[in-house]
């Protein structure tokens, strides 16, 4: 088992001895251990082999034992013991937003219920609601919950999916026979969940392929197999996490393999789109196949496809049939925005507020990725769950960045915050702290129940503030687990582009906030988008690119994205704005 593996295996024993009720020191230990497993860097394999596995910090005598045992045969049998004492619901309640170890546990011991059709059951006849600790307000919540959970379903996030995607390429690279293999679908598409991880291949011995896929490590059930596909669901290890994912493979010969790799790439609506354009120009084009006359052609590569269609080639990111189509036909698709054009990143945090690691640290790491510049972004004053940076810490802070932007070259860290953004839509610093920052992106993080309408006039005044520079995570979501707050988007992009201000794409894969339809839409006003990471940890900040996927999928170029401007222009433009928010 790779330390991924064994990182997952420890998460989920974690979890289930929570579950059962176990003293916080012993379940955060194989959280902790998980974590140390995944940061580690060098020969995993040969650590465990010679017995030095307790090199690394955190893995005591009893985590050794229970790596070793999980690395010789693939399993754990207090593991084991656990999945068969612990109802699977259980776990699934824990998807529900609010609803912890501790909750869930209260509900079953003294409920009984086991599956979230009874928990929607006893939450309806007000039996949660009788529940020690809970009442109607919790009640309410979880059956919101409950309607959320439902409707994401079997989702997962593009970070997962991707993971899984590669993964399983991986294992059907290694099949014999096999010429080539892609992912395909909403997982090329990159949009911001999947719900099913699609792969394609091409090879000679499609019997060797569907067998080892439907036989692979992990497959919970096969779903459906035919002669040419198999869709399976199964659990895999994705960066240290168990998760349980849709996946499906479909064969074809290196011939078919362009022109079903389009297929299965695009929307329905793309594919469609192709379809009645290849009927228009005198050919047909199938699921595996473009005719002419009845005859195949003969193509090579998928670009050939679109060519003999008479298109230029349509990323994959663009293809939902909102436009690409009839662009690329006049020649007029945009030079979409690549993960190269990104010189730096403005909105990350540090040990000063809810980091893990230190300015220098940060800035180095920025350095290592080939950034120019390092933006801090820590919380300010209010937000005491996050260590908000009071008046002196800011000071403290500034200090800092100016003594290492002495010393360090390579890379300028720029002095800036994730300002809160109050009930009353004023910002969490008075004016004189404010107008010590390079720039101020502001953000909701509390309050999130106000009204459509409060929430709107609460944001749209912050953005109003001359101090306020970008407005961070537009909607507040966390995706697969908790829904943005009420907000008039359309109203809030309007403020942004009358008053000049940026508006953030919040590259964390558990937010993609703003999503790419309103990135296109705040591109057609002139908003300039700014992709941050909002990273946490030096580990974090590459999470960019997941930003530039969203940025991508709402056509912008590199002329669109301020963080696509090297430092010196960056300097000049933010101090222009400050300058212009003291007069």
């Amino acid at each position: 088992m790779t330390k991924e593996d064994i990182a997952a295996a420890f998460q989920e024993y974690g979890q289930l001895l929570e579950l059962k009720g176990e003293p916080s020191f012993r379940t955060n230990s194989y959280a902790m251990a998980a974590r140390a497993l995944l940061s580690f860097e060098g020969d995993f394999a040969g650590l465990v082999a010679s017995g030095r596995i307790s090199e690394i910090p955190g893995i005591g005598s009893t985590l050794k034992a229970k790596i070793e045992v999980l690395s010789s045969t693939g399993k754990l049998p207090q593991l084991e013991a656990l999945r068969a004492e612990i109802p699977p619901g259980l776990i699934q309640m824990l998807r529900i937003p609010g609803l912890g170890p501790k909750k869930v546990k209260a509900i079953y011991d003294q409920l009984h219920i086991e599956t979230l059709d009874e928990l929607k059951t006893a939450c309806v006849d007000s039996r949660v609601a009788g529940l020690k600790g809970f009442g109607a307000k919790t009640q309410a919540k979880i059956l919101e919950g409950l309607r959320f959970v439902a409707e994401v379903g079997t989702r997962v996030r593009i970070d997962q999916g991707l993971t899984a995607g590669a993964i399983l390429a991986g294992r059907l690279r290694a099949v014999p026979g096999v010429v080539a293999v892609s992912t395909c679908g909403s997982v090329r598409r990159r949009q911001e969940t999947v719900g099913n991880v699609g792969l394609l291949v091409s090879c000679v011995d499609p019997m060797a392929v569907l067998d080892a896929f439907a036989g692979q490590a992990g497959v919970i059930r096969v779903v459906e197999r035919t002669e040419n596909s198999v869709a399976v669901r199964l659990g895999i290890a994705v960066d240290g996490t168990l998760i349980e994912v849709n996946a499906d493979v479909r064969v074809v010969s290196g011939d078919e393999f362009p022109v079903t790799l389009v297929q299965y790439t695009g929307s329905k609506a793309h594919v469609e789109h192709l379809r009645n354009r290849a009927v228009s120009l005198g050919f047909e084009l199938t699921e595996s196949q473009l005719t002419k006359n009845g005859k195949p052609l003969k193509l090579a590569e998928e670009e050939d496809v679109y060519d003999a269609l008479g298109l230029p080639y349509i990323p994959p990111e663009l293809r939902e049939d909102s436009g690409e189509i009839e662009a690329a036909a006049e020649e007029a698709l945009p030079r979409l925005v690549d993960v190269a054009d990104i010189r730096g990143v403005l909105h990350n945090h540090t040990t000063y507020s809810d980091g893990s690691a230190s300015l220098k640290q940060m800035a180095l790491a920025c350095k290592e990725l080939g950034l120019e510049y390092f933006g801090v972004g820590d919380h300010s004053q209010s937000l005491k769950i996050a260590r908000g940076l009071p008046p002196e810490a800011v000071y403290k802070q500034h200090a800092e960045i100016d003594a290492l932007n002495r010393e360090l070259d390579g890379v300028r860290i720029l002095k800036g915050t994730e300002c809160d953004i109050l009930e009353n839509g004023t910002l969490d610093y008075p004016d004189e702290i404010l107008r010590l920052f390079d720039y101020v992106v502001v953000s909701v993080h509390t309050l999130f129940n106000l009204s459509r309408e409060e929430m709107t006039a609460r944001v749209c005044k912050a953005l109003v503030h001359p101090a306020t520079t970008i407005l961070g995570h537009a909607t507040g979501r966390l995706l697969l687990r908790r829904e943005g707050y009420k907000i008039d988007l359309d109203a809030v992009l309007q403020c942004a582009a009358e008053h000049g201000k940026m508006i953030e794409i919040n590259a964390q894969p558990m937010r993609l906030d703003l999503d790419w339809k309103y990135v296109r839409k705040a591109k057609a006003m002139g908003i300039p988008i700014v992709i941050n990471p909002d990273a946490h940890s030096e580990g974090e900040l590459a999470l960019f690119a997941f930003g530039v996927d969203v940025a991508r999928r709402g056509w912008l170029e590199a002329k669109d994205v301020f963080n696509t401007r090297p430092i010196n222009e960056v300097i000049r433009e933010l101090e222009r704005r400050r300058s212009a928010a003291r007069s």
